[in-house]
C-alpha cells in the first residue's frame, strides 16, 4: 500500500446531481401536468419497489431551502437539476409558462447562487410530458422535437441571465431503449424502428436548441449528458472485438457522435440499413446537427460494460435488435457492488478519459454522475444515528483520483459530480439502493441526515485535496 495526496484543481468541479422528477414531488402539480415517469409509475406502481415512486419523491419543491444549505455545508461547488418540462408548461403547443412552477425555479436558482452554488441545469431528463406521448408518440414525431425548441426557448428567456450551464437531455437513449428495444418499462413496446427514430429526434434536437441558444445570443454553454458505457471485449479475438465496436456504435457513439463531431458514424448508418431498420430522417436534418455541435458533454459513468460475440444464430423470426452482434460477459473474478450488481472499476474513468482525447480532439466533458447505490444503510448506522458509508467515501476516492489523474496528464476532463446529492427515487428501484451524501428518512417524515460522505465531501472540497490510499504491492 502507498498513500499519495493529490491537489484538485481550483477550476475543478466537485458537485453532485439530481433530476427534477426523482427529487420534486407532485406538490402543486396540476392537471395534465404528468410526465413519462409519472404515467408510467400510475400504470405500473406494482413494479416499483415498495410502491415509492415521484409522487412525493424527496419533497424538494417544499424543501430546496433546506437541501441548498445541506449542499452548502457537504462543499459542492455544482449543482445538476433538471426542469421538469411537463410542469413548466401548462400548453405543451404554445409554450404557455406555469408562473407558479416558473417562480419556483427562480427562487431555487436564487437560493443556489446565494450559497455559492453554480447551478447546472438539464431541460430533458426522462420527463417528457405524458400527453405528447400519447398524442403524438413522443420523440417518434418530429411536431414533439419542435414543441421542445418552443420550450427550452421559454426556459432560456426566464433564466438564462442567471444560468450560464445547460444541457438538453440527460441520457438520451435510456427511455426508449427500456421501452422500445428491450421491451422492460411501460408501453412495452419491442420496436427497433421506434428506437432509432427517439434517438435521431433527440439528436436533432440537440441541435436545435444549441441553435437557438447561439442566436439569441446567451452567455455560456450548451451541453449534453450522455451514457456511453465504457465497454471491453471478452477476449482480444477479431470477433469479440467486433461485438465490442459494433455494441459501441449503438449505444454509445449513436449519441457521442453526432453530439460532438455532428454526424452518425457511417458504419452505424450502414447496419441500420443492412438489417431493414426504418427511421426518418433527411439532409436538412443531418445539415442543422452538423452545424451546431455542443460545448460541453457531460458523462455519467457507473460501471464497466463487457460482451463477447454471439454463441448462438439469431431466431429468423425475431426483429433485428443490436443483440444479434454481441452478448454480454461476466468477468470471472470482478470486484461487484452486490446490491445494485454492478462491476466496479475506476479504470473506466482512465479509458474513457483517453478516449476522448484521441477519438473526440480532447473535447470537453466532465463526469457527469457517478456513485454507489447501498441496500439498506441504515445497518450503517453508528450510536448517534449517522451513517457511516466508508464504501462510499472509498468509492468516490477512487473514481475521483482517476479523473484527477487524467486532468493533470492533459485530458480535458473538467469535474466530478456525485450521484446523487440526496437519496432520491429511481424508476422501478425507488428508494432500495442509496446513493446521497444526505439521508432521506422514509420513517421519519423524510428528514434529511448528512452520511460520514458529505463531512468528507465537504473537506476534500474545502481543501482541495485528495487522499488516496493505492493497493500497489505485490501480495
Amino acid at each position: 500500500m502507498s498513500t499519495i495526496n493529490v491537489t484538485i484543481p481550483a477550476d475543478f468541479i466537485l458537485g453532485a446531481a439530481a433530476s427534477a422528477w426523482q427529487t420534486e414531488g407532485w406538490s402543486g402539480k396540476k392537471a395534465g401536468q404528468d410526465s413519462y415517469l409519472d404515467a408510467w409509475y400510475q400504470h405500473d406502481r406494482h413494479v416499483w419497489h415498495n410502491g415509492y415512486g415521484p409522487a412525493v419523491a424527496t419533497d424538494f419543491i417544499n424543501r430546496y431551502k433546506e437541501d441548498v444549505a445541506l449542499m452548502k455545508a457537504a462543499g459542492l461547488t455544482h449543482y445538476r437539476t433538471s426542469i421538469n418540462w411537463s410542469r413548466f408548461l401548462t400548453d405543451y403547443e404554445n409554450a404557455v409558462v406555469d408562473e407558479e412552477y416558473a417562480a419556483y425555479y427562480d427562487s431555487l436558482i436564487d437560493e443556489l447562487l446565494a450559497n455559492g452554488i453554480q447551478p447546472m441545469l438539464c431541460l430533458e431528463h426522462y420527463e417528457l410530458p405524458a400527453a405528447l406521448l400519447e398524442q403524438y408518440g413522443g420523440w417518434g414525431s418530429k411536431h414533439v422535437v419542435e414543441l421542445f425548441v418552443r420550450y427550452a426557448q421559454q426556459v432560456f428567456a426566464r433564466y438564462a441571465h442567471k444560468v450560464t450551464r445547460w444541457f438538453t437531455f440527460n441520457e438520451p437513449i435510456v427511455v426508449q431503449t427500456r421501452v422500445y428495444l428491450d421491451a422492460l418499462r411501460w408501453p412495452y413496446e419491442q420496436n427497433t424502428d421506434k428506437w432509432m427514430q427517439w434517438n435521431h429526434h433527440k439528436n436533432l434536437a440537440t441541435a436545435k436548441v444549441v441553435a437557438l441558444f447561439r442566436e439569441q445570443g446567451y452567455q455560456g454553454s450548451v451541453g449534453t449528458i450522455l451514457n456511453p458505457e465504457v465497454t471491453y471485449p471478452r477476449s482480444s479475438a477479431a470477433h469479440d472485438v467486433k461485438a465490442a465496436e459494433i455494441y459501441d456504435l449503438f449505444y454509445n457513439r449513436v449519441f457521442l457522435d453526432p453530439a460532438i463531431k455532428g454526424e452518425y458514424p457511417p458504419e452505424l448508418i450502414a447496419l441500420l440499413a443492412k438489417h431493414q431498420v426504418s427511421w426518418q430522417y433527411d439532409a436538412t436534418e443531418l445539415a442543422i446537427i452538423k452545424a451546431n455541435p455542443v460545448d460541453e458533454v457531460g458523462i455519467n459513468l457507473y460501471y464497466p460494460h463487457r460482451v463477447k460475440a454471439p454463441s448462438r444464430a439469431w431466431h429468423p423470426e425475431t426483429p433485428f435488435h443490436p443483440a444479434f452482434y454481441y452478448e454480454h460477459f461476466e468477468l470471472p473474478g470482478r470486484r461487484m457492488n452486490t446490491s445494485r450488481g454492478w462491476e466496479i472499476q475506476p479504470a473506466i474513468v482512465w479509458d474513457m478519459a483517453q478516449r476522448m482525447k484521441n477519438e473526440y480532439d480532447n473535447f470537453p466533458w466532465f463526469i457527469a454522475e457517478n456513485g454507489m447505490g447501498i441496500e439498506n444503510e441504515a445497518r450503517f448506522k453508528n450510536a448517534g444515528g449517522e451513517i457511516q458509508d466508508d464504501y462510499r467515501i472509498d468509492f468516490i476516492t477512487e473514481h475521483l483520483y482517476q479523473a484527477l489523474r487524467a486532468n493533470a496528464a492533459g485530458m480535458n476532463c473538467q469535474g466530478y459530480m456525485l450521484w446523487a446529492f440526496t437519496d432520491n427515487v429511481s424508476p422501478m428501484n425507488a428508494f432500495k439502493n442509496r446513493y446521497g451524501l444526505i439521508e432521506i428518512d422514509l420513517e421519519n417524515q423524510r428528514q434529511r441526515r448528512m452520511k460520514k460522505s458529505a463531512h468528507w465531501y465537504q473537506q476534500v472540497s474545502e481543501q482541495r485535496q485528495l487522499t488516496v490510499t493505492l493497493d500497489d504491492e505485490a501480495k
